[in-house]
């Protein structure tokens, strides 16, 4: 028996040492390093390339994207580029070392849209310490399983409840249905949007009230996010099935029903709001008018809106008469929202054309930028502050 132990144990010595050889790993380079001007130094470890960038949101580009800068190489083959100053916020980028794109090995803060990942960091003050964990209540975030009848399946939802709910007794809160955009999944606004940190310092800041944000799959063909369900760990798509064809906006009453049967909300118009970027746009202006005496408030973040008269079949169809009604029934607001850059911004001209015409109120933000989620961050925060008062 001790010979058997003491096999054992000279079998299971190399597999700790293994288990336990990062923590001995040198830290490297430091990257990406915020500096006390708020310019950021970014470096990178590369002795044997012959040309090393970094690309991303935090570099000037004339199209209000990500921009591209070469770093300077310097002694012992490590790499350098320090920016200018940067306002706060939250920004994304990446390192292409001779054409190939890659994550900074210095970083490991990392974000995926569809199926790209990047680094990100924060620079601290005014709007960026929105987007960190700051002193105060903090909300839950659940990952939650529903059945949609609609769908004829289960599927997963982000539920953020906010600080205390646990512990209010019969208060009732309510609800925004925050939805993403194309190639996004029900983790999309908590990862790269932020939705927990903002909602946690708006609400402990007193400039938004209480409430309950659920973020749906808008993917309607799928189940959950990619490796979250059933289907195994298969690559994201930026468009999988049945995403602008109905099916979502048909089964959307399935999360209404699920969230008011399994959560404290308040179950009249005046507890709803509805709102999403681009694809989820989209969604949120059909569905909105759709159930035209569900929501109280509409949030549209750089809408892929398209000419008001597209379609004709199921949720599509009646358009002039279900606008009609949903602004009969009243609208405490309808918010529209997109960047001077952005490719959707002759859609929502036209839309607000539509509006304008028939004499439907709704308040509109533009601001810099094109299509990227530094903008649809600012515009949460600017919905989030006018919602339930």
């Amino acid at each position: 028996m001790k010979r058997i132990l003491f096999f054992a144990a000279a079998f299971l010595l190399p597999l700790a040492a293994f288990a336990q050889q990062a923590i001995f790993f040198s830290e490297g380079v430091s990257s990406p390093q915020i500096n006390p001007d708020r310019s950021v130094t970014f470096r990178i470890h590369a002795p044997k390339a012959v040309k090393v960038e970094v690309t991303g949101d935090c570099i000037a580009s004339d199209s209000g994207g990500w921009g591209r800068a070469e770093l300077a190489e310097g002694k012992d083959g490590v790499w350098s580029l320090t920016t200018g100053p940067l306002e706060p916020e939250l920004y994304s980028y990446a390192f292409v070392v001779d054409g190939l794109q890659m994550l900074d090995p210095s970083n490991v803060f990392l974000m995926r849209d569809v199926r790209s990942l990047m680094n990100i960091f924060i620079i601290p003050g005014g709007r960026g310490d929105l987007y960190n964990v700051c002193p105060g209540p903090h909300g839950t975030v659940s990952k939650v399983w529903y059945d949609s009848p609609a769908l004829g399946m289960q599927r997963r939802m982000t539920v953020y409840t906010p600080a205390g709910y646990e512990d209010s007794g019969s208060r009732r809160y309510p609800v925004l249905y925050l939805l993403h955009g194309m190639g996004g999944d029900e983790d999309a606004w908590v990862t790269l949007g932020r939705a927990a940190q903002i909602l946690d310092n708006l609400i402990a800041g007193g400039r938004a009230e209480p409430m309950i944000v659920v973020m749906p799959n808008g993917n309607a063909g799928l189940p959950s996010a990619p490796g979250e369900g059933p289907e195994g760990l298969y690559q994201p798509m930026t468009r999988p099935m049945k995403t602008m064809e109905g099916s979502y906006e048909a089964a959307f009453m399935d999360i209404v029903k699920y969230v008011d049967s399994h959560y404290r909300t308040v179950k009249k118009k005046s507890g709803r709001a509805i709102a999403g970027l681009s694809m989820g746009g989209f969604h949120s202006f059909h569905i909105s008018k759709q159930y035209e005496n569900t929501f109280d408030y509409v949030g549209l973040f750089s809408a892929a809106v398209r000419n008001p008269e597209q379609g004709t079949g199921g949720v599509y169809s009646d358009f002039d008469a279900k606008m009609a009604r949903q602004f009969e029934n009243g609208l405490k607001l309808y918010y529209i929202a997109i960047g001077k850059d952005d490719f959707l911004y002759e859609e929502n001209v036209k839309l607000r054309s539509y509006l304008d015409e028939h004499g439907y109120p709704y308040e509109y933000v533009e601001s810099d930028g094109g299509h990227i989620w530094r903008n649809w961050r600012v515009y949460l925060t600017d919905f989030a502050e006018r919602l339930f008062r």
